[in-house]
């Protein structure tokens, strides 16, 4: 399994960070040849589903995730989001936390563990390194993009 993190700190109060980084078709928007479609109506919140679909036309895959944690940061207190990936090429784990500093703004982690589903695990040394660097750079500029927005 690749693993992955990413760290930035930002001006923005954790509230708005918040906000931006919940906002599902944001990220599809910052993703290349990605869109996100929100499949459960209504508020973020635990159980809130979503598929990010990359590619052209026919050609390309969806990556459905779920919700499992939703904790907005509150003053004293880190937010947390984690995601479950189902897909039937990319499964694993995605969090973001959200902590506020001492001048205001905030520190976002972000971190993945993705696996491509029918890869086999003897693959891992050779596909997990390339994995983990073009998600480093794949979800570092959409997280850039999703802080500027």
């Amino acid at each position: 399994m690749s693993r992955f993190r990413i760290e930035r700190t930002v001006a923005a109060a954790p509230d708005q960070v918040w906000r931006r980084l919940t906002d599902w078709p944001a990220h599809g928007a910052r993703v290349p040849l990605t869109r996100t479609i929100v499949l459960t109506p209504g508020p973020n919140r635990v159980g809130t589903r979503f598929t990010a679909r990359t590619g052209i036309g026919r050609f390309g895959f969806d990556d459905p995730m779920e919700v499992v944690v939703f904790a907005p940061p509150a003053p004293g207190r880190t937010g947390v989001c984690r995601l479950e990936k189902r897909g039937r090429v990319v499964l694993g784990r995605a969090a973001f936390e959200v902590t506020g500093t001492a001048a205001g703004g905030s520190r976002v982690v972000w971190t993945e563990e993705l696996r491509l589903r029918g890869v086999p695990s003897v693959c891992d040394p050779v596909f997990d390194p390339v994995l983990a660097a073009a998600g480093r750079w794949v979800f570092g500029r959409a997280l850039d993009g999703l802080l500027r927005h």
